[in-house]
């Protein structure tokens, strides 16, 4: 049997097309999912575009951010049935023995794959998942905001696990792309105040989202002093700088920006290589932390948060498509038109 799917089929600019794909088969651990929405991340779309800084194996089916109804259940899974709503989570391919496995680390296992690059996505009708990647959703979260789970647990291990934010610390966010609006979100949970957003003038409108979504103050670096806006609101500099921006560049910004003792969290990849000044990480005792990825526990949080609309997550989707839209969603994406496009395959 055949199905549409949004395929990578080359490490080229714009190798990307819809195609006709056999429905995965399934192995004992795993259960096919019938994909009942997948958000486009700006991974997929660094993809499509060759921009991307981390090895693909294509031809590969796009797509990591993703939630759909079991249809059918490898003999081995347990805990799970056929109708069951659930979401997935990243990790497709882990070792499972090595000690940051065993200890529930296994987002960071050195063999990790992923999907969407390591092994076939779930932009597609159907989709085969390990068993262990599955969470249960309530009845009440609808797949279109169910899908969101991925990048808000990205956001959730960078703002609550990875760094420590409490109620009336200055928080800076670099970059209000998805995961930085994110960010953002979960920092304004934790009480972040001031709580400053950064970009540029063509994210306008992501900067007043970032407004609703809590942040007190938005600046935009080309017509504002970001230096001048932190000092004024946190003297001595933020507790907290969270470095979301895609760019290497903005590494020796958020250096600067944090105060004596503080914090910095970069969880934003950067295709590029530049020089950056780490004196001051020296000199100001700075805590300097990177943030990949997630695990179970976060998982459940964040579906929790989700359910409870209290990451506010209908103002980060501005476009809904078929599977045969998939062209348009990212294109929204990647001019800005939208924070983020999700695509419903059935």
């Amino acid at each position: 049997m055949q199905m549409p799917a949004v395929v990578q089929y080359a490490l080229e600019p714009g190798a990307v097309e819809l195609r006709e794909i056999a429905v995965p088969e399934i192995d004992d651990d795993q259960v096919l999912l019938a994909v009942g929405a997948v958000s486009v991340c700006g991974s997929d779309v660094h993809q499509a575009h060759n921009t991307h800084s981390w090895a693909v194996n294509v031809p590969v089916v796009l797509g990591h951010e993703f939630g759909g109804t079991v249809a059918r259940i490898g003999r081995g899974v347990r805990g799970f049935k056929e109708g069951d709503r659930v979401v997935s989570e990243t990790a497709a391919q882990i070792c499972g023995d090595c000690m940051l496995c065993r200890s529930g680390r296994y987002n960071l296992c050195p063999k990790r794959k992923g999907f969407g690059y390591g092994i076939n996505g779930a932009m597609a009708q159907w989709v085969s998942v390990p068993g262990r990647c599955l969470h249960r959703i309530p009845d009440s979260l609808p797949f279109d905001l169910a899908c969101l789970s991925e990048p808000h647990a990205v956001a959730y291990n960078a703002m609550c696990v990875n760094a420590t934010i409490r109620p009336g610390e200055a928080v800076v966010v670099l970059g209000p792309g998805p995961i930085g609006l994110l960010c953002a979100r979960m920092a304004a949970l934790a009480g972040a105040d001031p709580l400053i957003v950064a970009g540029l003038t063509a994210d306008a409108p992501r900067l007043q989202a970032a407004r609703e979504l809590g942040a007190t103050h938005t600046v935009d670096t080309q017509k504002q002093d970001l230096d001048e806006t932190v000092r004024a609101l946190a003297p001595l500099g933020a507790d907290l700088v969270c470095d979301a921006s895609g760019s290497s560049r903005t590494l020796e910004v958020a250096l600067r920006l944090a105060r004596p003792d503080g914090q910095v969290v970069k969880v934003g990849w950067s295709p590029q290589t530049v020089a950056t000044d780490i004196n001051p990480l020296v000199q100001g005792n700075i805590r300097l932390q990177g943030s990949f990825s997630h695990n179970y526990p976060i998982w459940e949080r964040v579906i929790h948060l989700l359910d409870r609309r209290l990451t506010m997550p209908e103002k980060i989707v501005g476009l809904r498509a078929p599977l045969e839209g998939w062209r348009d969603a990212f294109d929204a994406m990647h001019d800005g038109r939208v924070i983020k496009s999700v695509l419903l395959p059935v």
